[in-house]
C-alpha cells in the first residue's frame, strides 16, 4: 500500500465510535500508532515532516497522544475523500483536532471536491475503455 492510497482494510481499522476504556488517554509509540491505523512508519514520519502530526519526543522516540490520533484519523479521512495533504492541512489547521474531518468542510469545498472526483472518475473510465479495446485488439492479433 502506498502513502497516497487507503485500502478498505485501513479504513475499517480507523477507530469508530467511543474509544475502549483508557484508549482515549493512552499514548502510543510510532510502531503502535502505525499498527493501529494500518499505515507505515514512513507515512507517520512524512506527516510529521509536513507538520500534520506533532508527536512528543523522548530522545529519539516519538510518542503519540490522543490529539495525534485524532489528527491522523482526520488526515486519513481527508485522503479517503480525495483531498491533498495541503488541503487537509488547511482544513484541520494548527489547532488540536476535536471534530470529524467532514465537519470542517464548507459547502463550496464539498461541491468542488465532488466535481474534481467526478472528473477523475471520467478520466479513469476512459482509460479503462481504451485499455480494454487495446487488449481486445492485441489478443486477437496474438
Amino acid at each position: 500500500m502506498t502513502e497516497a492510497t487507503l485500502s478498505e482494510d485501513v479504513l475499517r481499522a480507523l477507530p469508530k465510535g467511543e474509544p475502549e476504556s483508557g484508549d482515549d488517554v493512552r499514548e502510543l509509540t510510532i510502531g503502535e500508532m502505525a499498527a493501529h491505523f494500518g499505515v507505515s512508519l514512513r507515512t507517520l514520519r512524512f506527516y510529521e515532516d509536513r507538520k500534520l502530526l506533532r508527536p512528543r519526543r523522548e530522545g529519539t522516540s516519538r510518542i503519540y497522544g490522543p490529539g495525534d490520533r485524532m489528527r491522523l484519523q482526520m488526515i486519513l479521512k481527508g485522503k479517503q475523500l480525495g483531498f491533498t495533504l495541503t488541503e487537509i492541512s488547511e482544513l484541520i489547521g494548527a489547532r488540536d483536532a476535536s471534530e470529524d474531518f467532514e465537519d470542517n468542510l464548507q459547502p463550496t469545498q464539498i461541491l468542488t471536491q465532488i466535481e474534481h472526483l467526478e472528473r477523475q472518475r471520467k478520466e479513469i473510465d476512459e482509460a479503462i475503455e481504451r485499455l480494454r479495446a487495446t487488449h481486445a485488439r492485441v489478443s486477437v492479433a496474438a
